[in-house]
């Protein structure tokens, strides 16, 4: 039997994903929560962790929290290999079929990766692309950053949460190969994705 924790602040989300995943004889959900604070891993054995939530930043976490599988809207190839190189086993898009993250939970009960064939291929993409592209939200990110917005100026003009534009700022800068803004802005000009 794998016992589960699962971690997403919607509860109707929870409500649904313990009702499929429980379908499977060989799972167990024992918790539920909706923050990453003040969580009990003691009887956990895989974590299923959705990344966008209020509170601590789930990346700083990943570490911390055991064999975790992210089941997560967000397809960008930075955040997947961000979440894997923190630790976690597996990552499978919401949308999914429901036997992909049956998969991948038994995979990260045995110690094993396991990624949605669709992230895999987003991935290797972005791996072959030698010219960094942007996704268009990325893209608007750039040209508030080249006007000098703060984080959280960014975040308030595109209605985003400060923390969700930080991320999409150091996935610039990733994406780019610049340690900072200035350097970001300068490759950018250079490559013609400020126009």
């Amino acid at each position: 039997m794998i016992r589960l924790l699962l971690v997403d602040d919607h509860p109707v989300v929870r409500q649904g994903l313990r009702a499929a995943l429980e379908s499977d004889p060989n799972l167990r959900v024992v918790s539920e929560s909706d923050s990453l604070t003040q969580l009990d891993l003691s009887s956990v054995d895989v974590v299923v962790l959705d990344l966008e939530m209020e509170g601590p930043d789930p990346l700083d976490m990943l570490p911390s929290l055991g064999r975790v599988v992210i089941f997560s809207a967000h397809s960008e190839p930075e955040r997947i290999s961000a979440v894997l190189q923190r630790g976690a086993l597996g990552y499978v898009l919401k949308g999914a079929p429901l036997e992909e993250l049956i998969a991948a939970i038994h995979a990260a009960s045995r110690g094993e990766t396991y990624l949605q064939a669709r992230v895999a291929g987003l991935l290797a993409q972005s791996l072959r692309s030698p010219t960094p592209r942007l996704t268009a939200r990325q893209s608007q990110i750039l040209r508030l950053l080249a006007e000098g917005l703060s984080n959280k100026e960014i975040g308030g003009r595109l209605g985003l949460s400060e923390r969700t534009a930080k991320f999409h700022v150091t996935a610039i800068f990733n994406r780019l190969g610049a340690d900072n803004r200035a350097q970001a802005v300068a490759v950018a000009g250079r490559l013609g994705l400020l126009t």
